[in-house]
């Protein structure tokens, strides 16, 4: 774990307003220290639960977090048997209301323990009128099941005549993803070493600033948040502009 000690100092003008993670490494991080990959994931909680405060207190607006992929259903059912229970254990008031945080989930939310879907939803009833940040994870979610969605519903609207060909463009498809309610993401952090984005918010972030690091997410703390952030004020941020075509727009 970093010292945060260390911590980086940020300009806070220039917080990104949306932050995506891809939390990895939980896993390997219990095998080297010879224990069940369900204890890296107990460990990973308490990583949200820091990184969220942190987050909230640095005024970032949305945080999401990649919990749980549509291909993780593939791992042995005692590894996910744990995961679902750490989500009903993770969802705990006093995260969300001491933080004033609204909690969202975006993912196929059907394949999920009815238990768990239960706790979802009363997380959302609960914290729905929380300010400061709202915390979506990603739960049973892919960008390709959620892009193959919205290719459904807007075919079936095309075939019922409630939408024309002409119409569908990139806003149109974008209000047909289940991320809708919210901005892509300003940056993309990966925990754990490995540089791939795994499936995750492929369509929303054409445009994100992407941070790999080395450390492991049950050792990911503030020290590190704050790394990440400073390497996304490090860059401009062009759009498909040129750099004189962004500091004319600047000055």
């Amino acid at each position: 774990m970093t010292d945060n000690q260390n911590i980086i100092p940020l300009d806070m003008e220039r917080i990104p307003q949306h932050i995506a993670i891809i939390m990895d490494g939980n896993g390997r991080w219990a095998t080297e220290r010879v224990k069940e990959r369900s204890y890296g994931h107990q460990a990973g909680v308490e990583s949200v639960r820091r990184i969220t405060s942190e987050c909230t207190r640095l005024g970032v607006k949305y945080l999401t977090l990649y919990t749980f992929s549509t291909e993780n259903w593939n791992r042995p059912a005692d590894e996910v048997a744990a995961l679902m229970g750490l989500v009903l254990t993770a969802l705990e008031d006093e995260l969300f209301m001491k933080n004033d945080v609204r909690f969202q989930v975006i993912g196929d939310i059907d394949r999920l323990p009815e238990e768990v879907q239960k706790k979802l939803q009363e997380t959302i009833d609960h914290t729905a009128d929380n300010k400061a940040m709202t915390m979506v994870i990603a739960l049973s979610y892919s960008s390709r099941w959620e892009i193959t969605k919205a290719v459904k519903e807007i075919s079936t609207l095309v075939a019922e005549g409630k939408a024309k060909a002409d119409d569908i463009n990139e806003d149109f498809i974008s209000k047909h993803l289940v991320t809708s309610f919210m901005p892509d993401p300003d940056l993309l952090i990966r925990t754990g070493g490995e540089l791939r984005i795994s499936n995750y918010l492929l369509w929303q972030i054409a445009y994100s600033e992407l941070y790999f690091c080395d450390t492991y997410w049950p050792d990911f703390a503030e020290a590190d948040l704050h790394k990440a952030i400073a390497s996304y004020q490090s860059r401009q941020r062009r759009f498909g502009k040129t750099e004189e075509q962004v500091e004319q727009e600047e000055n």
